[in-house]
C-alpha cells in the first residue's frame, strides 16, 4: 500500500513475490494496464528474471477476474467493517489478514477447498 502508485511498489512487490517463490523463471506475471506496470522499471525486472509479461484488455475487468474476486472478499471480510485511523494501522490489518488468515486458514472452492498455501506446496512439490 502506497500513497502513490509508483513504479517502486511493484517492482519490490514482484521482487519479494520471487524470492518467496525461489526465483521461478518463465512464469506469467499478470496484471492490469496501470503505467506502474507499464513503467519501463517493471518490465526491466520482468525481462532480467525471464518471467512473461501478461496484461489485462483495456478496460476488460473480467481478463483480471481472480483479482477482482480477492479484493471483493478482502473488502466484504475486512476492511468494510473497518475505520483505519491511520495508513500503517490499515497496512498492519490488511497484512494480517492475507497471511495469517486468507492464505493459511480460508478455504476456497477455486481449489477444492483447500487453503492457498497447502495447495501451493502440493503443487510444487509436483512440479
Amino acid at each position: 500500500m502506497s500513497k502513490t502508485l509508483r513504479a517502486t511498489l511493484v517492482t519490490d512487490a514482484l521482487l519479494m513475490a520471487m524470492f518467496r517463490r525461489k526465483l521461478p523463471q518463465r512464469v506469467i506475471v499478470h496484471s492490469d494496464r496501470g503505467s506502474q506496470y507499464c513503467s519501463s522499471a517493471y518490465q526491466a525486472l520482468i525481462k532480467r528474471y525471464n518471467l512473461q509479461c501478461s496484461m489485462s484488455a483495456k478496460g476488460c475487468c473480467y481478463d483480471n477476474a481472480d483479482m477482482e474476486s480477492f479484493f471483493h472478499t478482502i473488502k466484504v471480510e475486512l476492511i468494510n467493517d473497518m475505520r483505519y485511523q491511520t495508513r500503517e494501522i490499515a497496512k498492519s490489518s490488511i497484512v494480517e489478514y492475507i497471511e495469517c488468515y486468507y492464505n493459511r486458514k480460508r478455504r476456497h472452492s477455486t481449489i477444492a477447498y483447500n487453503i492457498p498455501v497447502l495447495f501451493i506446496q502440493n503443487l510444487l512439490s509436483i512440479a
